[in-house]
C-alpha cells in the first residue's frame, strides 16, 4: 500500500484512513493539506477532489494488481480521526473526543480542548465549573476524533442579506 500513500501525497492530499471492508470494498479517506493550492478554493475536500483521486488510484491499483471490487474515496468527515502525531499538531486548539485503552479516573472517554500536542498531548476538560488538564501519550489512545462543529449562522446570515436586496 505504499503506492497508495505516495500517489495520494503526490496529488497534494493527505491519506487519512484506509479500510478493507466486506464484499471487496476499499474505503479511502483523504484530506486537503493546509497551504497547498487547489483548483477549487475550499477548506474541505470536494467531490472533484475525490473523483480526481479515485481515477488516479484506479490506474495505480491496476498496475500494482491490488485486489478490490469497489473503491470509495471520501473526506474524513466533520469528526475527522486523529491518527498520526502530525494530526495532533494540526488540530491543536480544537475540541476532541478521546477514548483511552485503559480507564483513567474510572473513565475511558473524554471530551476536551486539545491545548498542546508536544511534548505530549494535553486535554483541557471542563465539567461544570471545574477544569482539569489531562496529559497522556499517544500510545494510551485507542481512538481520537474532532468534535464536529456545524455552523448554520453563515447560511442564515446570507439568506437575510439576500432578502434585504429583494
Amino acid at each position: 500500500m505504499s503506492a497508495l500513500e505516495s500517489t495520494v501525497q503526490g496529488m497534494g492530499y493527505e491519506l487519512v484512513d484506509v479500510e478493507r471492508l466486506p464484499r471487496g470494498l476499499l474505503r479511502i479517506s483523504i484530506d486537503r493539506v493546509p497551504g497547498h493550492a487547489y483548483a477549487v478554493v475550499s477548506d474541505f475536500v470536494t467531490v472533484d477532489d475525490c473523483e480526481r483521486v479515485t481515477r488516479q488510484l484506479q490506474l495505480v491499483f491496476e498496475v500494482e494488481a491490488v485486489d478490490y471490487q469497489r473503491l470509495e474515496v471520501s473526506s474524513p468527515g466533520l469528526d475527522r480521526p486523529l491518527r498520526k502525531p502530525q494530526d495532533w499538531d494540526r488540530f491543536c486548539g480544537l475540541e476532541v473526543n478521546v477514548t483511552f485503552k485503559t480507564p483513567f479516573d474510572g473513565r475511558r472517554k473524554y471530551r476536551g480542548l486539545l491545548s498542546q500536542s508536544q511534548p505530549q498531548p494535553r486535554l483541557i476538560i471542563k465539567e461544570g465549573k471545574t477544569e482539569q488538564a489531562l496529559e497522556f501519550t499517544l500510545d494510551e489512545v485507542r481512538e481520537a476524533r474532532l468534535v464536529p462543529v456545524v455552523d448554520f449562522k453563515g447560511r442564515a446570515q446570507a439568506a437575510r442579506i439576500g432578502e434585504q436586496q429583494i
